[in-house]
């Protein structure tokens, strides 16, 4: 089974008591753009920012209903259900600086460096805990931002093509999968909660990298737990987004 984390496939989820494979939260999130950008605009993917967390697993073929609700301080309420009323995801949204974003511990490590042959086993106990994890770097052409943007967020807009398409928010957001697995093994996960600040405009057709700090792990309830801070970078080392990912790397039995 050639898949990262097998909780996207239903023999996998299986294994952990889920009737079906598990849509990826990050895949989810990422189609709550659209509405959005209804609320705060464009101007939200340079200068804003989301905090969300995933509350029930969405599958495939749910029906999900986004609303994004404006509050009194300007922020907005994100709420996404699925069709049985369930809430799924579940945060808050807004435009300039996040009320966290002084939380976020910037990394000191930031030139790509190649993968490791082998890299170690996440476990609890050798959590890489107060370092920096490998930077990585991925090109992103034009071409694969806008089928990325089509395919995987179902996203027609304008935005995510032409000549200078921008990079989309769900995109920016995977980067902390693969960029961890730069660093360490991880087995079947479950994403929890995701905090982005997005800093600059992102752009296709260049080489992003990311980089990041591995702030703690933690157990809750059986499940194992890493918290990551990070930053994208454009080629130019300007910085485009900043984030915090929450994680269960390693998944307690359902009963």
């Amino acid at each position: 089974m050639n898949i990262p984390n097998i909780m996207h496939s239903t023999q996998g989820a299986q294994q952990f008591g889920y009737k079906a494979a598990l849509v990826g939260g990050t895949t989810v999130y990422g189609w709550a753009v659209p509405a959005v950008l209804q609320v705060f605009g464009s101007e939200w993917l340079h200068n804003g920012w989301h905090d969300v967390t995933f509350r029930k697993p969405v599958f495939p073929g749910d029906e999900i209903t986004t609303s994004v609700t404006e509050r009194d301080d300007g922020a907005a309420d994100l709420v996404m259900v699925n069709q049985d009323g369930g809430s799924c995801v579940m945060g808050t949204v807004g435009v300039d600086d996040a009320p966290w974003l002084d939380e976020l511990r910037m990394p000191q490590r930031l030139t790509p460096e190649p993968k490791l042959d082998r890299v170690p086993d996440l476990t609890l106990q050798d959590a890489p805990v107060g370092q920096d994890l490998r930077p990585l770097a991925e090109a992103i052409s034009k071409e694969e931002a806008e089928r990325f943007a089509r395919e995987e967020e179902r996203d027609t807009d304008p935005l995510w093509a032409g000549e200078r398409p921008r990079l989309h928010p769900g995109w920016i957001a995977f980067r902390v999968w693969p960029f961890i697995r730069h660093s360490v093994h991880m087995g079947p996960i479950l994403h929890t909660r995701s905090q982005i600040q997005h800093v600059a405009p992102a752009f296709a057709g260049q080489t992003i990298t990311t980089a990041g700090h591995f702030v703690e792990a933690y157990e809750r309830k059986g499940h194992h737990y890493c918290l990551v801070d990070g930053v994208a970078l454009s080629e130019d080392g300007q910085a485009l987004a900043r984030f915090r990912h929450t994680t269960i790397f390693k998944i307690a039995a359902r009963a």
